[in-house]
């Protein structure tokens, strides 16, 4: 029985993406207690989340018109927070399936390089071939010439 290649490459993006979840938190953390990381960074997309998500909602339940109020300063820092570690941990993921992209396109080139070079090394092959045979085929022709060309005597 054969047994493949063991997926190194599969097996440390998996990993990275298990590392991923505890940065996310420990980022979420330093977020919810830092005042500018708050203020700058998770309020502003929280609160645009939040206005989307209303307005959505709104226009399903068939209201055109409604100001959203925006959330409170806590909720929207949680909000804001957790909407960072998704996105985290999205990018990390997005990273990981770019990078065994880019492996998997470097292989198949590498692959197709190595059957173009055995296909040019086949066709200079058969050139040669087809030049030799030439060459022998020019031979029995001048050969047969010379034997026929002859006096019957010495045949």
């Amino acid at each position: 029985m054969v047994v493949g290649a063991f997926p190194i490459a599969k097996l440390l993006m998996l990993g990275v993406r298990q590392v991923s979840r505890p940065l996310a938190n420990s980022i979420k953390a330093n977020a919810r207690r830092s005042q500018f990381f708050k203020r700058y960074v998770c309020l502003p997309p929280a609160q645009f989340y939040h206005w989307i998500e209303m307005k959505t909602k709104m226009r399903i339940m068939g209201l055109r018109s409604g100001l959203v109020q925006p959330l409170s300063e806590e909720v929207a820092a949680d909000l804001g927070a957790e909407l960072l570690g998704e996105a985290i941990v999205f990018i990390i993921g997005g990273v990981c399936v770019l990078a065994e992209y880019v492996r998997q396109s470097s292989n198949s080139a590498r692959k197709e390089e190595e059957l173009n070079s055995t296909l040019q090394s086949l066709q200079e092959q058969v050139a040669h071939l087809s030049l030799t045979f030439e060459e022998l085929d020019a031979r029995v022709r001048e050969n047969n010439r010379l034997v026929h060309s002859l006096p019957p005597a010495s045949k």
